[in-house]
């Protein structure tokens, strides 16, 4: 996902003199083609998240698309006043590309941990934030981001991703992509997480329960007409996320409902990771397994809901 995220960079550059790419403290050889083709729009600026920022909104004022990227916790945390203050605030076309979103880095701990990202980031105004599933909505996503006018938070995973989106669906920012039709039950996913609902879908249709999967690629801005059509056609809804349960996914979901259909916020369970700093290491797969971001969680907690 992070190379489609990158070549997409590198195609973008060829047909618009306005992209610029700036990285921090990246491998030598990352868009090397991009480097020595057009070196004038290539900036490596070792570990400075808070000034590469700052260097963006500049290059944005003066009428370029700056693209930066860099591990996800560093362009979040260490550097969230200069997020909000240089890119939000004067409302910048600045794109975000975060590595390892989620517990991608589950081998270097807390430090490295993604788990806020989403929070932080859509309680910016003006920021939007897209989480793809696969390499290939990234490729369709990153094509559609030229002429967006505002700042955009674009989560990665970690790569070789299984890959379950269609070309069929597109993409279109703030419209969230109905990949399995609901029936009593409703997944609604983000990110690498789409990839487990369908699967928890596919168990539950073997058992004769009928689900669906609303995938939303862009958690800012919601897709609350797909929303508000939906919840009321099923009988429980189960949201999943690679994320706390605090301000991301699920978070977006009771907000919405609350503020607008406040009868449909009991039909909602919300999996994803607990109010608690990592106390384990290992890998991305026994964290998520630790926490009960799984499969087989899914759908007992569907049934649950399904009073099953």
């Amino acid at each position: 996902m992070r190379k489609k995220a990158l070549d997409s960079v590198y195609e973008l550059a060829k047909v618009d003199d306005r992209v610029i790419f700036l990285g921090s403290d990246l491998g030598p050889d990352v868009l090397i083609n991009m480097k020595k083709e057009m070196p004038e729009r290539f900036f490596m600026e070792g570990v400075s998240e808070q000034h590469i920022i700052g260097m963006a909104a500049g290059l944005a004022m003066e009428g370029f698309i700056p693209y930066v990227n860099t591990i996800a916790t560093f362009i979040t945390r260490r550097c969230y006043e200069q997020v909000a203050l240089d890119l939000c605030l004067q409302d910048l076309p600045v794109r975000l590309i975060a590595n390892g979103g989620g517990v991608v880095y589950a081998p270097l701990g807390p430090t490295h941990l993604a788990v806020e990202d989403i929070a932080i980031m859509r309680a910016l105004p003006n920021m939007a934030v897209v989480a793809p599933c696969d390499a290939d909505e990234m490729k369709r996503f990153m094509l559609s981001t030229l002429n967006f006018p505002h700042p955009i938070y674009i989560r990665l995973a970690k790569g070789g991703d299984k890959v379950v989106s269609e070309e069929k669906f597109g993409f279109e920012m703030g419209k969230a992509i109905l990949m399995r039709e609901q029936g009593d039950g409703l997944f609604i996913s983000t990110g690498v997480m789409t990839q487990l609902a369908l699967e928890a879908a596919e168990k539950l249709r073997e058992e004769g329960i009928i689900c669906g999967v609303l995938h939303i690629h862009t958690i800012k801005p919601l897709d609350e007409i797909q929303l508000a059509k939906l919840l009321p056609l099923v009988k429980a809804v189960v949201t999943v996320e690679e994320h706390t349960r605090i301000g991301g996914l699920g978070s977006a979901v009771l907000e919405f409902t609350n503020d607008t259909m406040p009868e449909q916020s009991l039909k909602i369970k919300r999996i994803g990771i607990p109010d608690q700093f990592a106390k384990q290491y290992g890998s991305q797969e026994s964290l998520l397994n630790h926490w009960g971001i799984t499969v087989q969680n899914l759908i007992s907690s569907m049934k649950n809901k399904l009073n099953l």
